[in-house]
C-alpha cells in the first residue's frame, strides 16, 4: 500500500503514523537515532535511509521522515533515487512535496516514475509536487496512465482542480472510452469520473 504523501510545509515529525515493525520499541530507538543522523547530516544517514525498511517495516514513512529530516540537495536526492530500490525510490517521491527541490530538479524524478511499469511509483509520483509542477500535457497523459494501469485516480493531488475546465482532457478520456469499447473491454469507472471533473 502507498503511504499518503506528506502535506506542503509538513516536516518529519507532522501527522499520524503508522505502526513500526517487528519489536515497535526497538525500532522506534533505531529510528530515533537515524533521524538524529540525518538531521545533522551524519556521513552515515544515507545508510541508514537504505536500510529503514529492514529496520522499520515496509511502510513508506521511516525513509520520508529520514528524507525531510537530511533535506538532501537536488543532486543527492537524484542520486539516491536512480541508484534506488523501489522502496526508496518511492519514498523520495513522496517526500518531494517537503523537500521542494526546483522543478528542473524535481520533475525528471516525477517524469522517471511516469515511464515504470511498478504501479506503486506511478502513484507516488502524482503528489502535490507533481500537481503543482507537472506541466498539463504530461500531467494528462499520467492521468490515462493511471486509467490503463488500475491506479485508482483519487491518489493523484488535486485532481479536481487540475481537471477542471479541461477540455483536451475530457476530449482524450472520450477517445480512450471509445477504444474500450470498440475493443469490447469495459470503461473503468474512474474514467466517468474524471471526465465528470472536467465538466465536458
Amino acid at each position: 500500500m502507498t503511504t499518503a504523501p506528506t502535506t506542503p510545509g509538513a516536516g518529519p515529525d507532522d501527522g499520524p503514523r503508522p505502526p513500526l515493525a517487528a519489536s515497535d520499541a526497538e525500532a522506534q530507538r533505531w529510528l530515533d537515532a537515524a533521524l538524529a543522523e540525518a538531521a545533522g547530516r551524519a556521513p552515515g544517514w544515507q545508510l541508514r535511509f537504505a536500510e529503514a525498511g529492514r529496520r522499520c517495516g515496509p511502510s513508506d514513512t521511516p525513509r520520508v521522515r529520514l528524507l525531510c529530516a537530511a533535506r538532501p540537495e537536488a543532486a543527492e536526492t537524484a542520486r539516491l533515487y536512480h541508484q534506488g530500490t523501489a522502496a526508496e525510490r518511492r519514498a523520495i517521491l513522496l517526500a518531494l512535496d517537503t523537500l521542494d527541490p526546483d522543478p528542473a530538479d524535481g520533475l525528471p524524478l516525477v517524469e522517471d516514475a511516469l515511464r515504470a511499469n511498478d504501479t506503486t511509483l506511478v502513484a507516488a509520483a502524482l503528489g502535490p509536487y507533481a500537481a503543482r509542477h507537472l506541466a498539463p500535457h504530461a500531467w494528462r497523459h499520467a492521468v490515462l496512465k493511471c486509467l490503463f494501469t488500475g491506479v485508482p485516480v483519487t491518489t493523484i493531488a488535486r485532481l479536481a482542480d487540475r481537471a477542471d475546465g479541461d477540455g483536451e482532457l475530457a476530449r482524450m478520456l472520450r477517445d480512450y472510452a471509445a477504444e474500450r469499447t470498440a475493443a469490447g473491454r469495459p470503461v473503468p469507472d474512474d474514467l466517468h469520473h474524471v471526465l465528470a471533473l472536467t465538466g465536458h
